[in-house]
């Protein structure tokens, strides 16, 4: 084995692992406690091995009811806005099951959508447009890893009306959002004109936990609401503008860019958003992707209670006046438009 990995970039970590199986070997003789080290470590092999050619596309996920009917204004408009969003150039990932999820699958079609289905008593049978495109249909053992790889593999959360699965999908998607655990994306509640269920939600979510000050007040801004597929596929095409992704660090995070933010203009941002930092100051520089790639990017040591007012940052620099680069027009691609580092 040590034969094998010599010169792999990612050696040291894939020896820790090593160690952290041995010593649950050393510890554990149930069945059941190796059935479920068995089935996690299958789900992320399969899960890996699924993504591995598809990382130069962005993803937007659709999440809704297994439940909602074919003649449902949801299920119409899940169509709309998966078909919008490949046209924009983003694929489209769904549970794989009925309803919502089939109707976003129907819109993106065979060839731009991937369903990470999940194994349950019922409700939850692939749905025929994802069920037959070959490579593209993940069934998981449970839950908790089905819902890592949504977030991994996501650059947008698009949710329509659901029920108890739908609501919990979104709540854990808001609190790891939140709390940084995942880096920022855009997550947009989305229902049909004149249906009230988000405005409701939200309403509720407001008087609840922000006025009782169990959220922050900002924290609002980390869900944007629509009424129709073209503003919802509109704002998420917005968000990578100028924000190309981010790179949450111990001790400051790096905001990757797909141009450069001029220099003039970091003392007003500064003086505007010094509220989101935990010290110090933002500052702009260069710095290499993970595709060994030179890009733009502002370093800054963010307040990790305020990931709400760092969404309204990223809005701010997608709303930026910049000259024109053909980066900032390919919002869809999960490259930046860099140069290779020697």
């Amino acid at each position: 084995m040590a034969e094998q990995l010599q010169g792999h970039p990612q050696r040291r970590l894939i020896e820790h692992a090593v160690i952290s199986l041995l010593e649950v070997a050393r510890a554990e003789n149930e069945a059941d406690a190796w059935r479920l080290v068995s089935g996690c470590l299958a789900d992320i092999s399969e899960a890996l091995e699924v993504f591995r050619p598809r990382r130069t596309a962005r993803k937007i996920t659709v999440f809704g009811s297994a439940r909602t009917q074919v003649q449902d204004p949801c299920y119409v408009l899940a169509e709309q806005v998966a078909r919008l969003a490949v046209e924009a150039g983003f694929e489209v990932m769904t549970g794989g099951g009925g309803g919502v999820m089939e109707g976003a699958n129907s819109g993106a079609g065979r060839e731009h959508s991937i369903g990470l289905n999940v194994d349950l008593p019922f409700e939850q049978h692939a749905n025929r447009f994802v069920s037959a495109s070959e490579g593209r249909l993940l069934f998981f053992r449970y839950f908790f890893t089905r819902k890592l790889f949504f977030l991994r593999e996501s650059d947008a959360l698009l949710v329509l009306p659901g029920g108890f699965g739908t609501l919990d999908e979104l709540f854990e998607c808001l609190t790891l959002i939140q709390t940084g655990r995942t880096p920022p994306i855009p997550l947009v509640l989305l229902a049909p004109a004149g249906d009230d269920f988000w405005c409701q939600w939200k309403q509720s979510i407001h008087q609840v936990l922000a006025e009782r000050q169990l959220i922050s007040p900002e924290d609002g801004d980390l869900i944007v609401e629509a009424s129709c597929a073209e503003d919802a596929v509109a704002h998420i095409s917005r968000f990578y503008r100028v924000f190309h992704s981010a790179r949450p660090g111990e001790d400051r995070t790096e905001l990757l860019l797909n141009a450069p933010i001029p220099r003039e203009l970091l003392p007003q941002l500064n003086q505007d958003f010094a509220d989101m930092l935990d010290e110090g100051a933002i500052q702009a520089g260069e710095s290499v992707d993970d595709n060994g790639l030179m890009v733009p990017c502002l370093r800054l040591r963010l307040d990790k209670r305020r990931v709400g007012r760092l969404y309204q940052f990223i809005d701010h620099l997608n709303g930026l006046d910049l000259p024109a680069s053909p980066a900032l027009d390919r919002p869809a691609t999960r490259i930046p438009q860099g140069v290779v580092c020697p």
